[in-house]
């Protein structure tokens, strides 16, 4: 019997990786005669500001000639879902990216120290996707269409203010000053910041609850661990999932008010592999974003990268690589992102400028969940080089909810770090967190919750890691700490000087703390 959403028979779906799911899709809709074959071209161009080259790391779908409305004044067709990214060197490289309702003549972006000098314009690239009727008709065909701008060689520690548009629409205009947004690059010399972090998020009220109060935390970025919008409901990464495109204009609408103002860094989850766009499922990420691109494979992988904020390293990692739990992509990157994680984390370690070092990315180390808990992929490959680089704080999402670990070493407790604690990560082992409550459905835990104000602790839990084949191997587990089943996210305090810490907290929706402890390399307890 097909899948009525892709029309792949079900017993070769669970067998097909992302690259096979694309060349069968591709095949399929091709022989039907559905689309026509085409390629959409990017144009890039610089004024005054240094610009990014056109990104060749996304992949350009065929396009339906017939949505072309050269009939529409573009005075009607407003910009919307703003969203920031830093480059490789956040203090003086910034991405801004933006989508329009449809195609539009000459997008730009003006930018300058001033919302009154924003003589500065810069042509935009135009990244085009193109979704054909899925699922017998029941999801619409869209037509996507996403603009880009690098800037480059801008000045530490500025505040930028920016407007995009295009024939008919101005943004420095009178009538649409209300538009503009601002950034700021990262200081030259390392300062006292704040950054959030969660995965998991959506389209939904939960979602906007945290938005708002993350961005209270006036964050100078944020890390989203991955499963970003959950346009591909179903993220089993095989061909019988549903997708709906047009879930990502409504999440990156929902995101725009914190988004353009705070550099929304995001890394791929298992829901975020879309098969149709490219043989790896990232065609639609790379058209959505401008991230780093000094990862192995940009083109490939573009959630994995790194960046130097201050003195803090972060490293972002595509887990679909080497989860037991989710194989679709198992192995895509033939041990390059390994390879790389393991140079990139020394590079940042004996960096002289950088005293942390965070990494985040979607599937957990450690876990106790009843929906994933642990990958045990994550386990073997990556959590041996953490340790050997005594990574300072890993961050994971997948599993919706909050959970802390304890310092872990080689698999085990190396200490116990109570709510409100301290502990030395070049002694005591990593702090695992997964911020996975961000706005999706909420999992549940096999043992009572225990967060600050509700403290329970336990001697052990009986959970569970994913092994090689995709079967769970059980274990009883004495690393989790704090669990807390609703919606929250992450925020870190990052304090310089002599005594540098990260001052790490956990907050609910409702702005309620209900974790924090504090992480400080080489000092007494």
């Amino acid at each position: 019997m097909d899948l009525p959403d892709f029309g792949i028979p079900q017993k070769l779906a669970s067998r097909m990786s992302t690259a096979e799911q694309h060349d069968y899709l591709r095949a399929r809709f091709t022989r039907r005669g559905a689309l026509r074959a085409g390629a959409v071209t990017a144009a890039v161009a610089g004024v005054g500001l240094g610009v990014g080259a056109a990104s060749p790391a996304y992949a350009a779908p065929a396009v339906l000639t017939s949505t072309e409305r050269r009939g529409v004044d573009g005075a009607l067709a407003a910009p919307f879902a703003r969203h920031l990214q830093y480059g490789a060197d956040p203090k003086t490289q910034m991405r801004v990216s933006w989508q329009v309702p449809f195609a539009v003549k000459k997008p730009y972006l003006r930018v300058g120290t001033s919302p009154w000098a924003l003589s500065v314009k810069i042509d935009a690239e135009v990244r085009h996707l193109s979704t054909p009727v899925l699922n017998g008709g029941k999801i619409a065909a869209a037509e996507q269409f996403y603009l880009h701008v690098g800037l480059d060689r801008l000045k530490p520690g500025q505040t930028y203010y920016y407007g995009v548009g295009h024939d008919g629409f101005d943004p420095a205009d009178h009538r649409n000053l209300g538009t503009l947004g601002t950034f700021t690059t990262a200081p030259s010399r390392a300062e006292n910041f704040t950054f959030t972090a969660f995965g998991d998020q959506g389209v939904s009220y939960h979602a906007l609850g945290n938005d708002a109060v993350l961005l209270a935390q006036n964050p100078a970025f944020h890390l989203h661990a991955g499963d970003i919008c959950y346009a591909d409901s179903s993220g089993a990464g095989t061909a019988g999932d549903t997708y709906d495109a047009r879930a990502w204009d409504q999440f990156l609408a929902q995101t725009e008010t914190v988004a353009k103002t705070v550099p929304w860094m995001v890394t791929t989850g298992n829901h975020d592999m879309e098969a149709w766009y490219s043989p790896q499922g990232y065609g639609g990420q790379n058209a959505r974003w401008s991230l780093p691109d000094n990862g192995p494979d940009p083109v490939n992988q573009p959630g994995v990268y790194s960046f130097v904020h201050g003195n803090v390293g972060v490293v972002a990692l595509d887990a679909n690589d080497v989860s037991y739990e989710i194989p679709a992509n198992f192995g895509i990157s033939g041990g390059k992102q390994t390879a790389w994680l393991d140079r990139r984390l020394g590079e940042l370690r004996h960096h002289r400028d950088v005293d942390f070092v965070v990494v985040f990315f979607h599937h957990c180390a450690f876990s106790t969940t009843s929906a994933h808990a642990s990958d045990g992929g994550v386990r073997d490959v990556w959590v041996p080089l953490f340790e050997k680089h005594q990574v300072d704080l890993v961050i994971n999402g997948h599993n919706h909810v909050y959970e802390r670990t304890d310092a872990i070493k080689g698999n085990k407790v190396g200490r116990k770090v109570p709510i409100g604690e301290r502990t030395d990560p070049t002694r005591d082992g990593i702090v695992y967190v997964t911020a996975g409550a961000a706005g999706r459905s909420l999992y549940s835990f096999p043992v009572p919750d225990s967060y600050e104000g509700h403290v329970a602790d336990r001697d052990g839990v009986e959970s569970y890691r994913w092994v090689k084949g995709g079967s769970k191997a059980t274990e009883t587990v004495e690393w989790s700490r704090v669990r807390y089943t609703n919606y929250s996210f992450l925020a870190v305090e990052v304090e310089t000087g002599r005594s540098p810490k990260l001052k790490v907290s956990a907050l609910a929706e409702t702005g309620q703390r209900i974790d924090h402890f504090e992480i400080q390399r080489g000092r007494g307890r």
